[in-house]
């Protein structure tokens, strides 16, 4: 990429992070514009996502996944369905302190996650070729975060197995969310509903946290 436009690029994705509460040090803003030169190339030969401009895939996979990180807790978070590694590559990168998991069911899906942490040097981060269903950790997770993967009743069901009392399931939703919640069930309480305002996408979005009922 010429150097004028990547360094606009670097500014947009700086700003936009900015916005969302996450603020960017120039290492960590390589590593997540290096993240974007490995999912372009690998998206070529094996289509890893439908949006396959770099623009787009810095609004719609950097940017939307960190408009979650301010509601991580604990120091374990699991990413189910995470497909090409989202959001949890974007939250191992800015957020190297915690533990993740990202739970994908696609092989060709979970080896680029792979690769990326390797070519990224995340050692914070560990890829699991699974369906979801079929996990039961001896150890539940601090935070579980799902994006577009499920319903929100079937999510839950899902990711039942992977929870504690004191885990926080973040779901990232969009304009549909309220149609999905009255089907939680009694098993579950909606602790809070947050708008996510990711900058340039104008797709509306946000996010319910959930815990267990007592």
């Amino acid at each position: 990429m010429a150097g004028d436009a990547a360094n606009a690029e670097r500014a947009r994705l700086i700003e936009g992070a900015g916005a969302l509460g996450v603020p960017l040090g120039e290492a960590q803003a390589s590593l997540l514009l290096r993240l974007l030169d490995e999912l372009t190339r690998w998206n070529k030969a094996y289509n890893l996502t439908s949006i396959d401009d770099r623009a787009g895939m810095l609004t719609h996979h950097l940017l939307d996944s960190l408009a979650v990180a301010p509601q991580l807790s604990g120091a374990t978070v699991a990413d189910v369905g995470t497909g090409a590694g989202f959001p949890g590559l974007p939250l191992a990168i800015v957020d190297p302190a915690r533990r993740y998991t990202l739970i994908d069911s696609n092989n060709k899906k979970v080896r680029f996650v792979g690769h990326a942490a390797r070519t990224l040097g995340l050692a914070n981060v560990e890829p699991l070729h699974a369906r979801v269903e079929d996990l039961s950790p001896a150890v539940s997770f601090d935070t579980v975060v799902a994006r577009a993967f499920a319903p929100l009743p079937r999510l839950l069901a899902l990711v039942r197995p992977l929870c504690g009392p004191q885990t926080r399931v973040l779901a990232m939703k969009g304009a549909r969310l309220d149609e999905e919640l009255p089907g939680i069930g009694a098993d579950w309480r909606l602790d809070a509903v947050v708008p996510l305002h990711v900058p340039r996408l104008e797709a509306s979005r946000s996010l319910a946290i959930l815990r267990l009922s007592a």
